[in-house]
Order: structure tokens, then sequence, then C-alpha cells
């Protein structure tokens, strides 16, 4: 068989094969001017294979790991095509942080090109927001509910949309924004792109692929529930009350940005003053939280002020933070899948990360159901200054069988989602195409 030479005649299989570039991707040279300025210079795979797609105009599912750089796999095509067309760009997100975030990433590209943008965000005047809006941008960045008040009193003509992203798609649909998302979308015009993007893919992803998109090109990096690669993970099974004790003897091990999870806003609220207490800056990020409030603590925790930043899954979505050295789940989440998205808030961009959980001796079955999800074993670890618990005998029969009916009779196996997918795919035929 022979070898392929290249123009110098060395093997190209002998040579060491480049990196890969934003060259080569269909990418505008005046954005690959933009993208060398702001350092972008290696793209991630899901921008590897999401971009040159989008810019040829498919609608396009992106599942991909969270911290992939999911954002400029859209936000590339979305200014690439506006810069070429008439219409609004749209985009969807789930929280007021995250939205807040892909309108700088947005901004970055859009200001050589004179095109201005809009944040419509909960918890923000509305005035102001309306004066945005009458300046003409191309680009909306909107959460949902904020979206339609806008609609509602036609400060946003839903018709001029040519260009459709739902981000953290799932997280949308987890956080009971599905009749939103299905009431805009309504009013949006048919001929339009559409891409959603997700670290996983609920049935409900599914439907509104099968529903509101035209043959979607699926983008899969990593399977669903799939954990970044360079992050290390381990879990101490511990008792609810020694758990405080616990946490500030981690917090004396690890000296870099620390974000921690709580399950709900009243424990995050204890956890922060028992943080403050031991003596370590700490700020807290939940719904109950005003957007001045939540802007201050990411802000403080992006900045260094603080050491430790306790949120709840609803705000999770919008900590986009480089550095995070380390994720604690104080609390393991209800959904299993949320543990993915948790733990993905470090080891971003190609760091490392560790991620360290902590699970009550009744808890064997939350821990068997992200097992089965992340498809691997947690590592139990266990630290000198504290006793080593162990899973409860009954907790341990609860969750083997749960295990055990849902190898026979439960729609969620450990290939879940992508089982699901693959059912998908066979329903619509050769309609849904895989790249």
């Amino acid at each position: 068989m022979p070898y392929k030479l290249d123009a110098t005649n060395s093997l190209l299989g002998k040579e060491k094969k480049p990196a890969p570039d934003f060259y080569g991707l269909s990418i505008a040279p005046k954005i690959l001017d933009i993208l060398e300025r702001i350092k972008f210079t290696i793209p991630t795979p899901i921008q590897l294979k999401a971009i040159p797609l989008a810019i040829q105009g498919n609608d396009i599912v992106g599942i991909a790991q969270t911290g992939t750089g999911k954002t400029h796999s859209f936000a590339i095509p979305m200014v690439q095509h506006l810069a070429q067309k008439k219409g609004l760009g749209l985009v969807l997100a789930p929280t007021r942080e995250l939205a807040i975030q892909i309108d700088e990433a947005f901004q970055d590209l859009t200001r050589a090109f004179g095109m201005k943008t809009a944040c419509l965000i909960g918890g923000a005047p509305m005035d102001a927001q309306v004066q945005a809006l009458r300046r003409n941008p191309r680009v909306i960045i909107a959460t949902p509910g904020r979206l339609i008040d806008h609609m509602s009193k036609w400060n946003v003509l839903p018709n001029e949309v040519v260009m459709l992203v739902l981000d953290e798609a799932d997280r949308m649909l987890d956080m009971g924004f599905a009749p939103q998302i299905d009431k805009i979308l309504r009013f949006l015009p048919k001929e339009r792109q559409t891409m959603l993007f997700s670290a996983t893919i609920p049935k409900e992803i599914m439907a509104i692929a099968s529903k509101y998109m035209k043959l979607p090109l699926s983008v899969e990096i990593a399977p669903s529930g799939t954990t970044a690669e360079q992050i290390t993970q381990e879990m101490y099974i511990v008792k609810k009350d020694s758990k405080h004790q616990l946490l500030n003897k981690i917090l004396a091990q690890y000296h870099g940005a620390i974000l921690l999870f709580s399950r709900t806003k009243y424990n995050a609220r204890k956890i922060v003053r028992s943080i403050r207490d031991a003596g370590y800056s700490a700020a807290e990020i939940h719904s109950n939280r005003s957007l001045n409030q939540r802007r201050e603590a990411l802000d403080g925790f992006k900045s260094g002020r603080y050491k430790v930043l306790v949120a709840t899954d609803i705000a999770a979505r919008g900590i986009d933070v480089t550095g995070i050295e380390l994720v604690i789940n104080y609390d393991l989440p209800e959904d299993a899948q949320n543990y993915v998205h948790r733990i993905g808030r470090t080891g971003r961009a190609g760091h490392k990360g560790h991620a360290i959980s902590f699970a009550t001796p009744d808890q064997a079955r939350d821990v068997r159901d992200i097992e089965k999800l992340i498809r691997t074993t947690l590592p139990i670890a266990k630290h000198p200054g504290l006793a080593m618990e162990q899973f409860s005998q009954s907790s341990h029969e609860s969750a083997h069988s749960s295990s055990h009916q849902s190898s026979r009779h439960s729609s969620r196996p450990s290939s879940d989602s992508r089982s699901k997918y693959s059912h998908f795919q066979k329903q619509r035929s050769n309609k849904f195409r895989r790249f």
C-alpha cells in the first residue's frame, strides 16, 4: 500500500499531525482576524465540527460536555450570516448569568461589523432593555420569560428572526421553560436556521428537534453524560452533621478557586456563614439573590475576592469561569444529569480540574444513578481526620433493587440517552443525519 507524500516528499504518516486551527472552517477573513486578536487559535472539537456545518446553513443538534466552547460554535456562524443578510439572530439561554456571558462573547465578534446586541434578562430594568432594542440590535440574547414579556409588548418582532440558538437546552427544560420555549418557537418564521446545544439529550430535546428543526445534523463530541477527561473525581461517604467538618479540612488543602454546590437556597446561606466563620471568603449565588447581588458574587469570584462560590443548580449554568481548581458537591444533585453540569465547571478549556462529592450513608441509590450516567465508578476517599462511613445496608439494597428493575423495565439504562437518540434517528429514518 503506497504512502501519501507531502510537498517535501516526506511520509505524511510519519510526520506529527499539526494542531487544528480556525483556517479551513469556512470562516470569513474578518472574523479570523478577530479570533487571532482575541487569542483564539485552536478550535475545540465541537467548534471544529459544528462551525463549518452551521456556516453552510444546516440545522444542528450539538452534544458536547460543559466547558468545551459551545458558545463560539454558534456565535461565529451567526455573526458571519448576519453580516451577509438581513434579519435577527436570537439566542435563548436558561439563566441570567449565562445570557450575560453569551452577550459578552458576541460583542467580541459583532463590534468589528458595527452590529449591536441586546441582552434581555429577568431581574434587570425593562426600560434599559427597551432602549437597547430601539437601537436595532442584530443579535438578541434572552431568557425565555423576559423575551415573552418583550414580545407581548411588541418590543421584539419574532418574524424577523432568521437564526435561532437554544443554548443549554436540557437545562432550560429542567427549569420548566418548555411551555415558554414552545410559545416562542410557534411565533418564529419557519424559514430559519436552528441550532440546539446541550450536554445531555433527554427525550424532550429530541421532541423539539423533531418538531421544530429541518433535517438537523447531530454533532456529538462525547456521549450524553460524559464528563471531561481532564477532571478527576472522588467521593466521601459522610454523615450529614459531619459535612461542615470535612469541608473545613478540604478548604485548608486547596488554595485556588472553589465552586461549591448546595441543593437548596436555604442551605447555601448556612454554608456561606460556616465558610466565613472558618476564615475563608465566600459568596452565594441562587435565585433568591438579586441580579446585582449575583453579578457581584460572580465578579468577586472571578477576581479572586472570594475563594469559594456557593451555588444552586439553577444558577450553575451561568458560571463560566476559567481556572476553577475544585468543584465540591456538598449535596448530591436531585437529578444525576446535573452532576455532569456541576463538575463541568472545572477542567474547562483544556485545563485540569477536580471534583469532590459528599454522599451520606443513605445515598447509595443517588450515587448509583450518577455512576450509571457517567459510566464509571466514583472512587471513595477517606480523610485521616474523620471516621470513614459506609453506605447503609438498606440504601445498598434499594440501589441494587432499583438497578435490577431498571435493567428490565426502565427507560433509563446506562446508555439511556444514546439508545433514545438512536431510536429517534430510526423513527425519522434518514432525515436526521449524524456527523
